[in-house]
């Protein structure tokens, strides 16, 4: 059951879509902390099971969270002698694979906080991804939610310089002028995996003609979504337009 035990770990980082490194020690000759076929798994700020302690544990642990941080895909496998360099006097050999098992955790900037900005806000943090939550009205509260970043702030541009390369974006204001504004940020950045405006054809085409005037491209305006969601849900209510977007997020993301 013991030897199992990864095997139920890898299964629930897996369904909260979080990356880790699968370490496992391949081989061994003489003395080391741990047999072949002992397993642990690492995550950017976790770890579970043990290949033995001490400098060996120390090291595949760094060697792993370099590889997360850095996105590695290939599996690697190294050598360790268990002798001075790493401070261990069995003086044996192990050698370790490292297996990175990478999940996508997206990054989405919801601006807007009103009745639809709150509804969605109230889904999406159930769900694997990092939120970040901007209104530019200084003067509103926005409320806590676990797991969400807010950024209220006069300047909610900054948040859209501020993201990190394949994110998704949720525009959704009190002002038609600030919706125009994030909208040309962020398809000038070119790198977004999903944009969304709420609102109208009427709106879409208003938006097109304007940004084409300021040099924004037939490419980039065509990965722009708006209006928003998913066609076959018509309901107006702020909870109806919410599951919409979510859903129409989430089968964006499900295909990475």
């Amino acid at each position: 059951m013991i030897a199992d035990c990864w095997i139920a770990i890898l299964a629930t980082l897996r369904d909260r879509r979080q990356s880790c490194v699968l370490i496992t020690v391949l081989q061994h000759r003489g003395s080391v902390p741990r047999d072949s076929g002992t397993k642990m798994v690492v995550t950017a700020d976790a770890q579970y099971l043990t290949i033995g302690g001490g400098h060996l544990e120390y090291q595949c642990i760094a060697r792993a969270r370099a590889m997360l941080a850095e996105g590695t895909a290939q599996p690697l496998s190294e050598r360790f002698p268990l002798g001075a360099r790493l401070g261990q006097c069995c003086g044996g050999m192990a050698e370790v694979l490292f297996e990175p098992l990478r999940q996508c955790q997206p990054h989405i900037a919801i601006f807007g906080a009103g009745h639809v900005g709150q509804a969605l806000v109230a889904i999406l943090q159930t769900l694997p991804c990092h939120i970040y939550w901007a209104d530019s009205r200084t003067a509103c509260t926005l409320p806590a939610v676990a797991g969400v970043s807010l950024c209220l702030s006069d300047d909610p541009l900054a948040q859209v310089a501020a993201m990190p390369v394949g994110s998704y974006y949720v525009v959704m204001t009190h002002d038609h002028g600030l919706d125009l504004q994030l909208t040309e940020a962020i398809l000038r950045r070119d790198d977004a995996r999903y944009v969304g405006l709420i609102g109208s054809q009427t709106k879409r085409q208003r938006f097109d003609y304007r940004l084409a005037g300021k040099g924004i491209a037939p490419a980039q305006l065509a990965t722009l979504r708006c209006p928003i969601g998913l066609a076959e849900v018509r309901g107006k209510r702020p909870a109806e337009i919410a599951v919409s977007v979510a859903a129409e997020i989430i089968a964006c993301y499900q295909t990475e």
